[in-house]
């Protein structure tokens, strides 16, 4: 896995003009932070919203984001993917969680409307 976990490799092309967020886990921080990257590091989101959802359901998202300054670095995004895969991870070093934390998300596919009957017809009979 370690060799999919680059800059090259997970950066969109547009990068310098995209806005991208997601999670770290911040052992500093004793558990999981909204990051943004920004040039080569990460940035903690914090200030602004305490979960991807908070920062999500802000008015504006992306304007809040934008205008946020002297934001505490956490790493090197670079040094971040490095210690992501859960085979090579230095626990006391930041890596990247899953980007969803207390958002509702739903399946999709040949069997999700089933499955989703089947657990309404569960809950009705208990």
């Amino acid at each position: 896995m370690h060799h999919r976990l680059t800059l090259a490799a997970v950066l969109p092309e547009d990068h310098p003009e995209a806005l991208l967020i997601g999670r770290a886990w911040v052992p500093a921080a004793n558990g999981p932070v909204p990051v943004v990257v920004r040039g080569d590091g990460l940035y903690d989101l914090r200030s602004i919203g305490r979960t991807i959802s908070q920062l999500l359901d802000l008015p504006a998202p992306a304007a809040a984001l934008q205008a946020a300054r002297d934001l505490p670095r956490v790493a090197a995004l670079s040094d971040v993917l490095a210690n992501t895969d859960p085979h090579q991870r230095d626990a006391t070093r930041p890596w990247l969680l899953a980007p969803c934390d207390l958002q509702a998300l739903k399946a999709s596919g040949v069997t999700f409307v089933s499955s989703m009957l089947e657990r309404v017809i569960e809950e009705q009979d208990c």
